[in-house]
């Protein structure tokens, strides 16, 4: 019979044989090989000899190397059946098509005891913070899927957590009506607790200067923090309901506000005052998220309308405005008229969040029903589900951090051959299932 080992191979194989063979106890076995192969001058009992544990270390890297084949295989087969899709998000080139998260997931975090409620990302750090309803926030490495702490303080569920610009400072929200500011560099240590709000407190979240913070609460009240001191400096009334989340526009002009009153607002940060009241949902309004200024012209696009020539506003952060809903869809609005210029329907529960791709391209939605769908704002349909958890999807984040880009203007930066500032492409959800799952390419 022929063999693809060579004279040396086949001597190597019979040494190991022979050690191993000795090492199990099987000595009639090892007399007979040593007799067959002609090595009856082998030496079992030398611990530096290159074949000694050779065979078992040979087979257990043969097993690794099998998981690691059908890893790959399941991984390949997922690919294929995405590029046979018919729904598949297409590009002239894959390496140009925009990152949207596709199974498996990268990272299955485990080890909160109740359901997720929020997850935020650290600004530059590779660090990712849930937190829930365990009374906990717990702080990961989500490049290596590894627990870093456990933060405790709070007494009940811990239902927001956000970090400021710089990443120095963290805060969280809970159920036992407080607001707690942490020092990221310093071992999050608890340095602020405020106290303020009448019921639970459900969102918490830094402006883009960092210099103040704004909550909402089932007490039905939006309030503005100092950081620096801890005071609450204004509190905005109007929502007749339980308000749900509140978010800034990136550049702190306004907010949008989420309640079970089933509308959303409109704030001017400066003033306090409502601008304007979105109505359509049928259902309490779990999420609102103002569109970045990337993805302006595919919704007007998508939406039949264009720019007024002059429009201040065009340009400028907070001009539209996505909430999502328990009556099962999404809504775009015109963040200054009001008007709904798209419903977005296709989950069977409750929208939980929303998150805009940073290209501007797509919109995320997270729900009840376990998945996440990818909404193309070209043409208004679902381009991908994925199903994401085992339970409810309760939150979403993008990555917060940035690659490339030398500091200088868009142009100046491609014409001198660097490539743009973009944010990292990695998408972070919470479940009930008490999981996080990180997604990336």
């Amino acid at each position: 019979m022929s063999t693809a080992l060579s004279d040396r191979q086949k001597d190597e194989l019979h040494m190991a044989m022979l050690s191993y063979l000795h090492s199990a106890g099987m000595h009639t076995a090892y007399d007979a090989l040593k007799r067959e192969t002609d090595n009856d001058d082998f030496v079992a009992d030398d611990p530096k000899a290159k074949w000694a544990g050779l065979l078992e270390k040979k087979w257990t890297s043969v097993i690794r190397l099998q998981k690691k084949i059908m890893d790959l295989e399941s991984r390949n087969a997922a690919l294929l059946a995405e590029l046979a899709s018919p729904t598949r998000v297409t590009a002239a080139s894959s390496s140009s098509a925009p990152f949207v998260p596709r199974a498996p997931a990268r990272h299955a975090l485990t080890s909160h005891r109740a359901p997720i409620t929020r997850v935020a990302f650290h600004p530059t750090w590779t660090v990712l913070a849930s937190a829930s309803e365990d009374a906990t926030v717990k702080v990961w490495d989500w490049d290596g899927g590894e627990l870093e702490r456990t933060i405790k303080g709070h007494t009940k569920a811990v239902t927001d957590v956000d970090f400021d610009p710089k990443g120095n400072l963290m805060v969280t929200c809970s159920s036992d009506l407080t607001i707690k500011l942490w020092d990221t560099p310093n071992d999050y240590k608890n340095t602020k607790t405020l106290h303020g709000h009448d019921h639970s407190v459900s969102t918490v979240r830094f402006t883009p200067t960092g210099e103040h913070l704004i909550s909402a609460s089932r007490d039905k009240t939006i309030r503005v923090w100092e950081v620096a001191s801890g005071y609450c400096t204004r509190t905005l009334s109007g929502h007749a309901e339980w308000v749900r989340e509140v978010v800034p526009s990136e550049d702190g002009r306004w907010l949008v506000s989420a309640s079970n009153d089933q509308t959303a607002r409109v704030w001017d940060f400066a003033s306090g005052e409502t601008k304007v009241e979105l109505r359509g949902h049928e259902h309490v309004l779990e999420c609102a998220v103002f569109a970045p200024v990337a993805a302006y012209a595919t919704i007007r696009e998508l939406a039949g309308v264009q720019a007024a020539a002059g429009d201040a506003r065009a340009k400028a952060p907070g001009a539209y405005v996505a909430t999502g809903s328990r009556d099962k869809t999404i809504r775009l609005w015109d963040a200054q008229s009001g008007q709904c210029l798209r419903t977005f329907a296709g989950h069977d529960n409750w929208i939980r969040a929303l998150v805009f791709h940073p290209t501007g391209k797509y919109l995320l939605s997270a729900s009840d029903d376990k998945t996440i769908k990818v909404w193309d704002l070209q043409t208004g349909r679902c381009a991908k589900t994925l199903e994401a958890h085992a339970h409810f999807v309760t939150c979403m984040a993008w990555g917060r951090a940035t690659i490339g880009g030398s500091g200088g203007a868009g142009d100046k930066a491609k014409a001198n051959g660097v490539k743009e500032e973009r944010r990292i492409n990695v998408l972070a959800t919470g479940s009930v299932d008490q999981s996080v799952k990180v997604w990336t390419p």
